[in-house]
């Protein structure tokens, strides 16, 4: 039988895998330092984790530990140790109930310990298997979703990441791009060099060229040493551009210079320096209207839109808001009393039913406000601050408002196209499928001159 990987983090010397535990096939890691386990952790990916849970850990002085545990929570099954009469410490009953799939007593009953972790494997791989090859989140990113919108997103990140073009992120404020930009560069080739991530809206205008670019000593005033910028830093992984549709012309040219020669020449500089990296970009502004408004170069909008992946909003996610709901709650859990369960039905009745302007961001922050001030056993909409969507009569407008707005998108799409069914999807950028639905859905097949498909 192939030896499995296990994480054992606590001191060898206070315990160790009995013999006839190891014998079945599994080869423990015995680690004693948290910033080590996330190390092993992330390298290996273990699917089981043993935990020491002694004075160590729960005396409340080490919040480290937890913050280990609800980073790997459905990456790692784990199962605690606790000495006797450690189950009456507060701290302790709180980590086995929230993180761990089972617990032991001290001293460890071997075969039950075979049997724990007989079943916990059975429960990884099932975990792991049920997503499926295809659709499988990448691995080491908190992507979360199972709707038919991310499954193609999850597609997209897997084809992106195997080569080594410029990618170009669209999507609203909140929809994850830094998340799927770290998604891209783990599964890439560039995986083992750095990940640097630069918020272009964010950088005051006067020190944009310093930062991305570098400087050197006496360039300007306060320049009292060599500065490498952020591109140069990022240089053997990748730098991702946040928000580019904010940079200011005078910048754009600079990058695009940087993009065409892959060299940068640092602020008071005249060196070409080569650099290796790669370039993702990311923007919820409209980059084309951008180009047509002379606000954006349309060269550099060309040369960063080699590779182009467009991230839905919440609202178009709708079956994957319980999902997040939950996995918030879970992450975050930590905030609210030990008598804080999970969502009142009409407190989820209220989030599928909003329109999430945020996007997950909101979701988060919401989910994170209402378990610091719940008072009760469940999270109701007050605690969520959405108590004001109070009727089915106002879902049922939203609902039709939505379905007006994409009668009068496709009604529109068709006339411009035709009723060329290829070209109309295509201008759309749903599936033929798809359209050929949403024909059926507004009774409109019938206006198609089926010689023009």
């Amino acid at each position: 039988m192939a030896s499995r990987k296990l994480i054992c983090l606590q001191d060898p010397k206070q315990w160790t895998l009995p013999d006839e535990v190891a014998q079945p096939g599994w080869s423990p890691i015995y680690l004693d330092s948290i910033d080590k386990a996330r190390a092993i952790i992330n390298a290996e990916k273990p699917a089981l984790g043993i935990i020491l849970l002694d004075n160590r850990w729960v005396n409340g002085l080490n919040q480290a530990l937890e913050v280990l545990l609800q980073d790997t929570a459905g990456m790692v099954e784990w199962i605690g140790l606790v000495s006797e009469g450690w189950t009456q410490n507060e701290n302790t009953r709180r980590l086995i109930a929230r993180y761990c799939c089972d617990y032991h007593t001290l001293p460890v009953d071997p075969q039950r310990l075979i049997v724990s972790l007989g079943h916990a494997d059975g429960m990884a791989k099932l975990r792991r298997d049920s997503a499926g090859e295809e659709n499988a989140h990448p691995e080491g990113v908190s992507l979360v979703g199972e709707s038919s919108a991310m499954r193609g997103v999850y597609r997209q990140i897997r084809k992106v990441a195997k080569v080594d073009a410029t990618v170009l992120l669209e999507g609203e404020s909140g929809t994850g791009k830094e998340l799927v930009a770290q998604a891209i560069h783990r599964g890439s080739l560039r995986c083992d060099g750095p990940f640097v991530a630069v918020n272009c809206g964010a950088i005051p205008i006067n020190l944009i060229q310093s930062e991305l670019f570098g400087h050197e000593r006496g360039s300007f005033t306060g320049a009292h040493s060599r500065h490498r910028g952020h591109i140069e830093t990022a240089c053997g992984g990748t730098i991702f551009l946040d928000e580019i549709g904010d940079l200011q012309l005078e910048v754009q040219v600079n990058l695009l210079r940087f993009l065409q020669e892959k060299t940068i020449v640092r602020v008071g500089g005249v060196k070409q320096i080569p650099i290796d990296v790669r370039v993702i970009a990311a923007t919820h502004k409209d980059l084309a209207a951008e180009v047509k408004a002379g606000r954006f170069r349309e060269d550099l909008y060309y040369r960063l839109c080699i590779l182009n992946l467009k991230l839905p909003p919440l609202r178009e996610r709708q079956e994957d808001i319980e999902l997040l709901a939950h996995y918030y709650f879970r992450k975050y859990r930590n905030l609210a009393s030990a008598k804080v369960q999970g969502f009142a039905p009409t407190a989820m009745q209220q989030m599928l039913a909003y329109e999430w302007p945020g996007n997950i961001r909101e979701l988060k922050n919401r989910v994170q406000r209402a378990l610091v001030m719940c008072e009760q056993r469940t999270l109701g909409p007050k605690d969520l601050n959405l108590q004001f969507i109070s009727s089915q009569r106002e879902v049922e407008t939203l609902a039709d408002a939505r379905a007006e707005a994409d009668l009068r998108v496709l009604v529109a799409a068709l006339k411009s196209n035709g009723n060329n069914i290829m070209k109309t999807s295509k201008e759309l950028g749903i599936s033929r499928v798809t359209l050929y639905r949403m024909l059926d859905k507004y009774n409109l097949s019938n206006h198609l001159d089926q010689g023009k498909n």
